[in-house]
């Protein structure tokens, strides 16, 4: 009868190789780790510095102005001929690395994607800043006025790079689409983030109302109220699509596209609607829409108050 001649401390195969190999494993991690290398690592980098809070700017006038610091909202509106799933409340414009670059290499892609996420939280991913045309001669802290040409531009790196002590950024991007180069879901024209400084960069203010546009035209923006940004090279208006899914770094958020969606009456849709969000005065991390809304009561009772007839 055949019996085990091996006891448990029996070492066979190639068990000495297997040691170094095991020893070689640990000193890399130990190493990689030391360095910072780890995915853990890097994945923890990332999304403290994209997700840092940030402070917006407060609007003591009531308007937009040069160097302001506001989130891109898409305010919430019923679905309308979208068929199938439909992303509801405010959309906010946020950058969107790339997965794979953003884990392996402690930079950013460039091109950088962009998308909505469901949030009014102002943190790094989300918060621009309202930047003048490279060719203009506007000075910061000036009112954006309707039909002026602007740039929205972010801290770029994921280590916040500086360029002579100053953020680097990424500016809002669109050119025409081709065959080549179009957005991801709705083949439509595709916006993205650039670090490179052109006319490709600039944007515009609409009034929201197409009857009262031309009147409006050269007035000062007023913050937190619905207008359209048109591309100014392109002439397509920047869209939040809620009904098109895409996967990101963070998760499931909406494509963002530069198109005009219009109605019967040549309008643009609300999905073309979007708000520029200052910061609230009584809470610096929070935004105006955090306000609480007056009750009618409440304002019938300043309207009287004023000698307003309702």
């Amino acid at each position: 009868m055949a019996q085990n001649l091996y006891g448990p401390g029996v070492r066979m195969g190639n068990w000495n190789e297997d040691v170094f190999l095991e020893e070689e494993r640990m000193k890399d991690f130990l190493e990689k780790r030391e360095k910072g290398e780890l995915l853990i690592q890097r994945n923890r980098r990332v999304k403290k510095n994209l997700l840092r809070p940030m402070e917006l700017s407060v609007s003591e006038d009531g308007f937009v102005h040069f160097g302001d610091k506001v989130i891109l909202v898409n305010p919430d509106h019923p679905s309308g001929e979208e068929a199938g799933m439909f992303l509801e409340g405010d959309l906010c414009l946020c950058m969107s690395p790339d997965e794979v670059r953003t884990q392996l290499l402690d930079d950013m892609e460039i091109p950088c994607g962009v998308s909505a996420v469901q949030t009014i939280v102002p943190t790094g991913r989300n918060t621009f800043t309202i930047l003048r045309d490279h060719r203009s001669s506007d000075a910061e802290g000036q009112v954006l006025r309707y039909g002026q040409s602007f740039c929205l531009g972010i801290a770029a790196g994921l280590e916040c790079k500086t360029v002579n002590q100053q953020a680097e950024m990424l500016y809002l991007s669109s050119e025409h689409r081709t065959l080549l180069k179009s957005s991801k879901k709705s083949w439509l024209q595709e916006v993205t983030l650039t670090d490179e400084v052109s006319h490709l960069n600039c944007w515009q203010a609409t009034f929201l109302d197409p009857q009262m546009r031309l009147e409006h035209e050269g007035f000062p923006v007023k913050a937190n109220e619905k207008v359209i940004i048109y591309h100014r090279h392109t002439n397509r208006a920047l869209a939040a699509h809620r009904h098109l899914f895409l996967r990101t770094y963070f998760g499931k958020e909406v494509e963002v596209a530069a198109h005009t969606h219009l109605d019967s009456h040549r309008v643009e849709k609300p999905k073309n609607h979007w708000m520029l969000v200052t910061g609230n005065p009584r809470d610096k991390s929070a935004t105006m829409l955090d306000l609480p809304k007056p009750s009618a009561e409440n304002t019938r009772a300043v309207e009287q108050a004023m000698g307003i007839s309702t």
